[in-house]
């Protein structure tokens, strides 16, 4: 769990952006991914809200539950022995206020022992995010792309507006966050982010100027069902297991159908007398 001896903690997090040590945020959706993460030495295991899309095939976020959030999340931090576990506040809780959020957050961190949220937004969001630090829940802030406002965004679209990339970062710098992901942000803008705030800044998808980095565990492992070419742009694959699980389930079928699967080896049979 997250309270293992030996584990990060919000605040070491917050201590390697003034050791000049790069944070590194993986985000996984179930036991083995997060037990894999966890002992390769990822920092943060975010339990995204895209599981929405990379899992359960929707073409939003906007339609994940409180409770879905809750499973995958349980699941994350009974692997985690030295990472630190955020789990995504799902569309609309934070939307609809400090109250709403609060009892919302209390329910992820009592039902899965998980360290903090995320929360999306930046100055719109600043009273919730103090009232969630106030109730004594960690909270990584999210701005510049945020999905759950796709649809007022028209789309995802790198964002360029450096004035309210600032106002939104400091806005969640005060009201207590402990770090704060910047999304499709332009790179040398969030460079400059990163360097008028004290908060540490977790980058995807907008340079390495950040503090650290995310990214999926199915994207840098292209294990969703997507062509290589259809690699996100601020993606990296470091293996190819589309490719290995497909080669692997072709063969399984052929083995099947034409009876080499199973052999004498893979079968049970009756025991010996005296046996």
């Amino acid at each position: 769990m997250t309270n293992k001896s030996g584990a990060l903690s919000t605040q070491k997090i917050r201590n390697m952006k003034a050791d000049g040590e790069k944070i590194v945020v993986l985000t996984v959706y179930d036991y083995p991914s997060a037990r894999i993460a966890d002992v390769a030495g990822v920092d943060v295991l975010l339990v995204g809200d895209s599981f929405g899309c990379v899992v359960q095939g929707r073409a939003t976020t906007l339609g994940v539950k409180l409770e879905e959030t809750i499973y995958h999340t349980e699941m994350v931090a009974r692997a985690a022995s030295r990472a630190i576990v955020i789990a995504d506040v799902p569309f609309p809780y934070c939307q609809l206020g400090p109250t709403e959020a609060v009892r919302a957050c209390a329910r992820i961190l009592k039902e899965t022992v998980a360290t903090g949220v995320k929360i999306e937004g930046g100055k719109s969001r600043a009273d919730t995010i103090r009232a969630v630090v106030e109730a004594g829940i960690p909270v990584m802030g999210h701005v510049g792309l945020t999905p759950q406002s796709v649809n007022a965004f028209g789309g995802y679209c790198v964002q360029r507006e450096f004035d309210r990339l600032i106002e939104d970062a400091k806005a969640v710098e005060s009201a207590g966050a402990f770090a704060v992901v910047l999304e499709c942000v332009q790179g040398d803008l969030a460079a400059e982010v990163t360097k008028n705030v004290s908060i540490p800044t977790i980058g995807i998808g907008s340079g390495a100027g950040c503090d650290g980095q995310v990214l999926v565990f199915h994207d840098i492992f292209n294990y969703a069902d997507q062509e290589p070419d259809k690699t996100p742009k601020h993606a990296r694959v470091y293996r190819d297991l589309h490719k290995i699980i497909d080669e692997g389930v072709r063969e399984y079928v052929s083995d099947v159908k034409s009876g080499a699967f199973p052999s004498e080896a893979e079968t049970f049979h009756a025991k010996k007398a005296g046996k």
